[in-house]
């Protein structure tokens, strides 16, 4: 038996974000490049796919296909707000738009928590720590994010009774 759209589209969106993930994580672990308040942020779909995606595959394969069609769609829309988030990250790297006071320009320290905290280094949303091929990470997270919301929006509507 061959499995269904909504079946692949469900292990595509889960492998994708556990590959998404394992790349931040190896990023941030072996090589020493520590997430910015943003990047972190980004990881939330990915983080929320793996369980859905899993639900999702599991409820396609028991033919509750009207169930698993939302749970993609769901996805779908999780991962085009990831896009737009990533996107926007990438607009603050490139120097398009200004981003959060938070993680953006010089610190200042305004006590003596701040102080004790001065070995901390807070990575700022506005530096790419690193790029391939002229994207930053934030904007290789856009195209994945973007691939992935195709595939839970072709999982989602492909099959459906008229």
């Amino acid at each position: 038996m061959y499995p269904t759209t909504k079946e692949t589209a469900s292990l595509l969106l889960v492998a994708g974000s556990v590959m998404a993930l394992s790349a931040a994580w190896y990023f941030q672990l072996v090589v020493g490049l520590a997430p910015c308040p943003l990047c972190l942020d980004q990881r939330i779909a990915y983080y929320a796919a793996i369980p859905l995606g899993l639900m999702a595959f599991f409820l396609a394969r028991s033919d509750r296909s009207g169930p698993a069609r939302v749970l993609l769609a769901l996805l779908s829309v999780a991962m085009l707000a990831n896009a737009g988030l990533a996107i926007y990250h990438a607009g603050i790297e490139w120097q398009f738009w200004t981003g959060p006071t938070a993680c953006t320009g010089a610190p200042v320290a305004t006590s003596n928590v701040l102080s004790a905290l001065k070995g901390a280094r807070v990575p700022r949303c506005d530096e790419a720590a690193w790029r391939m091929f002229g994207l930053s990470m934030a904007g290789w997270n856009a195209l994945i994010a973007l691939g992935l919301a195709a595939v839970g929006f072709a999982g989602a509507t492909t099959g459906r009774k008229a």
